[in-house]
């Protein structure tokens, strides 16, 4: 389409720009420079300081024009050039003039550039104004005002508090925006206010607000107030009743919010949905695409959590799958394939198979994990859906889309025993014509493992010998270890392995021989690499489970004689520094705050710190110290910080204290903990500090006792009580009376994370592997609007206090999914590996796949609790 910007140069507009000089403006010829200039700005452009000085002194000659057109422009365009605070003064008094005008107009634009260039010192000379307007009739004046005041709160919050009055009075406005408006900067000047934000929120749901967009902005206050209420423990969910009477309201706007805000209330019941579903469900049928979609996609949603709540919807949804927005349709097959019925399922298939041509690649991944969720949930069907996943597999589609389909039939291959032979013959057929490297190596390293325990493996062979004559090197050496393992695997076929690795030996790519030569060495047991067949296994399959970093050091460290490096020799534990801490300018406890001298782990020398400790010397084995967690602001009178140890039936909470008043002596140092909202803790011991002298660091002790094995959690609070002594600053001596006081400390949490030691593998699919399906727990979790992909990601693996693997805690920018591994040990020694897997939608909504593998069913299980919870 044409554009009537297109082509244009800054220079030229610069050029142009000189009409403002002219002592006979043209009023149009004007607005059209500056709206070059507007959209030379927003295409990025950027003015020179001279340029942009040269451009605003001649916008302030236009304000000498009449024209009401020009003048909201010169409002623009001044906003835009934002202009320093020596250039401000120059057109302040013409904006303060325009701020008092008889037009309404002029009035309101003056006090939104006005609020947007100034600063603090004037803001104090405009505030009468600006209140004024806040309660002025026209509501285009007072909505202005109110927008600024919502701006200014992140600049000037004090002066923007002193106008709760006349923004209270706002709120009971009769103009739809300017109550909009006016709750909106009502709850900002209040929102550290609990208290307050639910006081208004009780007056306000009484039904004094009109207006539609402020009925929206107040469920959502709601919604927060009856999330801030159920972490408090309170037992009645509170204004339940008026959101459940906004969905009988006459807009549709505010009947959405007031459902979707009912679906997203924690440990939602299947009573309190219903009315929330009904309403969604009409909306599936409605002529606006807006409703359906926002409908769809919000049902989409509870499927994850409720899905027998939604089934009423089916009919409605299957009448969807042919809407003429993609985005909708994708929702609705999404969300019936998680709320369908086992005998539904072929009909459904057939559906689907017309609408995947029609779609994009990123809506083809979303209905093929729903796909394999389904399977999951009927493995009974696998033929069916097994089928269909393999016929799209041949079909046209990007790497991602390709991944994801293969992703989804090794997942039904290890989950459903029966899939197993079709699934692999599946995957086989693919890689004849597989153009993606990587995902060829990924399905031939699969057949090894799973293709020798099939009951007839020979029939794998000629796919897998195939990759050894048509592929490029990578694919033919990864094809070599496969056949390398039916060997190792299979006894009736190691004659004829033996003979294609023998063909290997003459390929062009040293990697091909270099395995095929280890390999027929190594199977053919003459003893040159290993000598019997459970160490063949064992070296084929076994996972090397060492962080490549100890490896490498060792591997250095190893000096050549006759005694071979021995493997068993490499720390497994991942090296860490969680006492490193930043040394910031005030003083901070020190003390076994610093890390200790010599290559002792951190763990190792609090375990041998706690035992000489009479009190906790029968705790038993120290199985994680916490990084200390600071109890006090910077810059503070005393500098306290906590490091919790975990032990398997105990936690001891070690306060390293620093007193950072030269004139003071602290004795008879110790916490008082208030253990009141952790329940399954109780205290059994405490160690004081006899003295605290100023800037010499020190250590109080309080040990509580929890159930065995458990990874109980809790909020602590803390106070800390001593006898403070003066100090003669000349002679450095103490006074012998002393006085009792008390200091507050900031709370702190002991967390799901601390029962969590960070332990990394070194090839995360091998130990994955070798962990095997027989504990995995999958689930899928919406994680709500977030920040970035990157945030998600960062926020979770903090969650869960686990070692990201290969690098896989690095997002990339601008990423649409991404994927995560996490390993560790939990409490009782137990391995645990963790797979995820993100994708963000284009409203910032992440989703997350969460798939835990461990040597304990009970263990993942936890995991999963954590992440739900």
């Amino acid at each position: 389409e044409y554009s009537p910007f297109s082509g244009i140069e800054k220079g030229a507009v610069l050029q142009e720009a000189r009409v403002f000089n002219d002592p006979q403006l043209d009023s149009r010829r004007c607005s059209q420079v500056i709206t070059k200039l507007l959209y030379l700005l927003n295409q990025g452009d950027s003015f020179t300081k001279t340029e942009a000085t040269e451009v605003f002194f001649s916008v302030t000659k236009l304000f000498q024009a009449r024209d009401i057109g020009l003048r909201r422009m010169v409002y623009l365009i001044i906003k835009e050039l934002s202009p320093s605070a020596d250039e401000v003064i120059i057109v302040t008094s013409s904006l303060m003039k325009d701020m008092n005008s008889k037009t309404d107009v002029y009035r309101a634009n003056a006090i939104r550039v006005l609020c947007r260039i100034t600063d603090g010192t004037l803001l104090t000379q405009i505030e009468r104004y600006l209140k004024q307007a806040i309660v002025d009739k026209n509501p285009v004046v007072a909505s202005a005002a109110l927008v600024s005041g919502i701006h200014l709160l992140q600049t000037n919050p004090e002066i923007v508090k002193r106008w709760s009055n006349e923004v209270q009075e706002a709120v009971q406005s009769r103009a739809a925006l300017v109550q909009f408006h006016a709750l909106a900067l009502l709850q900002q000047i209040r929102q550290n206010d609990r208290l307050a934000v639910s006081k208004l929120v009780t007056s306000l749901t009484k039904g004094s607000v009109r207006s539609p967009l402020a009925q929206c902005l107040l469920i959502r206050y709601t919604s927060q107030v009856i999330r801030e209420s159920s972490m408090n423990g309170q037992g009645d969910r509170p204004f339940y009743d008026y959101l459940e009477g906004c969905l009988r309201h006459k807009s549709e706007m505010v009947i959405f919010e007031a459902a979707r805000a009912i679906t997203e209330l924690s440990g939602v019941t299947s009573r309190e949905l219903t009315p929330a579903i009904t309403v969604l469900q009409l909306f599936l049928s409605s002529s606006k695409p807006v409703l359906r979609f926002a409908a769809v996609r919000t049902l989409n949603k509870v499927a994850m959590t409720h899905p027998m709540a939604v089934t009423t919807c089916n009919i409605d949804m299957e009448s969807l799958i042919s809407d003429q927005n993609r985005s909708i349709a994708t929702l609705a097959i999404t969300t019936l394939l998680k709320t369908g019925n086992e005998s539904g399922v072929d009909r459904l298939m057939k559906q689907i198979t017309n609408f995947m041509s029609d779609i994009a690649d990123e809506f083809k991944i979303v209905v093929v994990d729903a796909i394999r969720s389904l399977c999951l949930k009927f493995p009974l069907k696998f033929r069916t859906l097994m089928g269909f996943l393999s016929n799209i597999l041949r079909e046209e589609g990007g790497f991602e889309y390709k991944k994801a389909i293969v992703d989804s039939i090794v997942t039904i291959i290890r989950e459903i025993p029966d899939a197993k032979e079709s699934g692999l013959l599946h995957l086989c057929e693919f890689i004849e014509d597989c153009e993606f490297t990587y995902l060829s190596t990924q399905i031939l390293h699969f057949l090894g493992i799973e293709g020798p325990k099939t009951s007839d493996p020979s029939k794998y062979i000629r796919y897998i010998y195939n990759r050894v004559i048509l592929e490029n090197a990578t694919v033919r050496a990864s094809a070599v270890s496969t056949l390398a393992k039916f060997g190792a695997m299979v006894d009736s076929l190691k004659p004829r392995i033996f003979v294609l690795l023998r063909r290997c030996l003459y390929d062009n790519d040293d990697e091909v021989r270099d395995r095929a030569t280890l390999y027929l060495n190594t199977i053919g047991g003459d003893g040159s690499v290993v000598e019997t067949d459970k160490d063949v296994k064992e070296f084929l399959f076994g996972s090397l489970d060492l962080p490549l970093a100890n490896l490498e050091t060792s591997l250095k460290n190893y000096e050549p004689s006759e005694e071979p490096f021995d493997i068993r020799s490499v720390s497994r534990e991942v090296k860490s520094q969680p006492f490193a801490e930043k040394k910031a300018a005030a003083k901070k406890p020190t003390g076994l705050g610093a890390p200790p001298a010599g290559p002792a782990s951190a763990v190792d020398t609090y375990d041998k710190l706690l035992l000489s400790i009479p009190e906790f010397s029968t705790f038993g084995q120290l199985f994680k110290s916490s990084a200390p967690v600071e109890l006090t602001e910077a810059e503070t009178e005393y500098a306290v910080n906590v490091v919790k140890h975990i032990f398997d039936k105990h936690v001891v909470f070690q306060y390293n204290c620093t007193n950072t008043i030269p004139e003071q002596l602290l004795e008879d140092v110790t916490i008082v903990v208030d253990a009141s909202e952790a329940e399954e803790f109780e205290e059994v011991a405490t160690k004081p500090l006899k003295s605290l002298p100023y800037d010499t660091p020190g250590q109080t002790y309080v040990a509580f006792e929890k159930p065995e094995g458990v990874p109980a959690v809790g909020k602590f609070t803390n106070v800390l009580r001593f006898i403070v002594k003066e100090v003669d600053p000349s002679t450095g001596e103490a006074e012998e009376d002393g006085v009792e006081d008390e200091y507050q400390l900031e709370e702190f949490e002991v967390v799901p994370a601390d029962y969590m030691l960070k332990v990394g593998v070194s090839n995360f699919r091998n130990a994955w592997e070798s962990l095997g399906p027989d504990f995995e727990r999958v689930d899928e979790y919406g994680l709500g609007p977030r920040e970035s992909l990157k945030e998600a990601v960062s926020t979770v693996i903090d969650l869960l206090g686990m070692q990201p693997c290969e690098g896989t805690e690095v997002v990339a920018a601008n990423s649409r999914s991404h994927t995560c591994l996490l390993s560790g040990v939990y409490i009782g020694n137990v391995k645990v590996l963790v797979r995820l897997s993100f994708g963000v939608d284009s409203a910032k909504e992440v989703a997350m796949k969460l798939a835990v593998r461990s040597e304990d069913e009970a263990v993942s299980d936890a995991i999963h609790e954590l992440v739900a919870n």
